[in-house]
């Protein structure tokens, strides 16, 4: 990774985190959130996962105003560190940790191919 892509990650990564604690405390469910990027097509190979504990609570979620509450805090944080995204909900993605313990056996670095 460059020293330009450090940076940007560091950027991202922090403003996420404020993404990740206002969630925590305001949507039922929501667990954790990371980010993946390719930064040879950076801003465009951006996404963001968000994690929810079980498939009923990230399907009550999508089913709610929190679904676009999240999308735009995401992406308010996002143009806080100069990243620009022309659709943000192309970038957003969700799953469960229910999810990954039937399929990849809780292996989250196998899910998300890190």
């Amino acid at each position: 990774m460059r020293k330009t892509d450090k940076k940007i990650d560091n950027q991202l990564r922090l403003s996420l985190t404020d993404v990740c604690e206002t969630a925590l405390k305001d949507i039922s469910g929501f667990q954790w959130l990371t980010h993946l990027v390719d930064y040879t097509n950076f801003p465009a190979s951006l996404i963001i996962v968000c994690v929810f504990d079980t498939n009923q609570n990230l399907a009550k979620f999508l089913a709610h105003a929190s679904k676009s509450q999240l999308t735009s805090l995401i992406q308010v944080e996002l143009l806080r560190v100069n990243v620009k995204l022309k659709n943000i909900t192309e970038h957003v993605v969700y799953d469960t940790h229910e999810n990954c313990d039937k399929e990849q056996a809780g292996n989250w670095a196998l899910r998300l191919g890190s």
